[in-house]
C-alpha cells in the first residue's frame, strides 16, 4: 500500500468542512482506508482523518491493536473505520487531557473534551456503526472528526500553559516521540 505524507498545520485544506461519503464498498474506497492504516502506523498514529492527507472525505481511522509508544499507558482502542460520523455527548462531563496531532508535530497541549459520547456513521461497507464510547475512546474519536469539521486540537486549547513542545513538557519521552 502507499503511504501518504500527512499535512501539517497551516495548509489550508487541513481546514476545509470534508464532504459526506456517498459511495460505500468500492474498490478505491477499500484501497484509501488501507493506505490511511498503513500511513498512521508508519508514524505511530491512534487515529487518521481523510483530510489529513489531502482527501476531502468524511473518513476517519483509529485505534491501537497494539501498545502505541506515542500513548503508551493509555487503554487499548479497537481498530475502527468511520464514515460520515455524527457525536453525540452523553452527559455534560468534560475532562482535559493532552493531546498531539500527527498535523501538528513536536507539539503537545491540554484540550477539553467530552468524557462520554454516542459516536454514530458507517463502515467502508456501509454498514451502520452505533457506539457509546468514554476516556481515551472518546477524546481520540473526538480529535479525528474535529478535522472533518477543519478543527486542529490547539484551537480548542483553553490556556496555553498548558501547550508546547513535548520535548519540554515532557522530557523523559518528548525525545522518543515522533509527533
Amino acid at each position: 500500500m502507499t503511504i501518504h505524507t500527512i499535512l501539517k498545520m497551516g495548509d489550508p485544506r487541513l481546514l476545509r468542512v470534508a464532504k459526506p461519503v456517498t459511495e460505500f464498498d468500492t474498490d478505491a474506497l477499500h484501497l484509501l482506508v488501507l493506505d490511511m492504516f498503513d500511513t498512521m502506523r508508519s508514524v505511530n498514529g491512534a487515529g487518521l482523518a481523510a483530510p489529513q492527507i489531502g482527501v476531502d472525505l468524511q473518513l476517519v481511522i483509529f485505534g491501537s491493536g497494539d501498545r502505541n509508544p506515542r500513548y503508551p499507558d493509555r487503554p487499548l482502542v479497537p481498530p475502527t473505520v468511520l464514515l460520515n460520523p455524527v457525536i453525540t455527548p452523553v452527559g455534560d462531563e468534560e475532562d482535559e487531557d493532552w493531546e498531539g496531532c500527527l498535523s501538528v508535530p513536536g507539539l503537545r497541549g491540554k484540550v477539553p473534551r467530552w468524557t462520554r459520547i454516542r459516536y454514530t456513521g458507517f463502515d467502508s461497507y456501509g454498514d451502520p456503526i452505533d457506539r457509546t464510547v468514554e476516556g481515551f475512546h472518546a477524546r481520540v474519536v473526538q480529535h479525528e472528526c474535529d478535522h472533518l469539521i477543519g478543527k486542529l486540537y490547539p484551537m480548542r486549547v483553553r490556556d496555553f500553559t498548558q501547550f508546547g513542545f513535548t520535548d519540554v513538557l515532557f522530557p523523559d519521552i518528548g525525545a522518543a516521540e515522533d509527533d
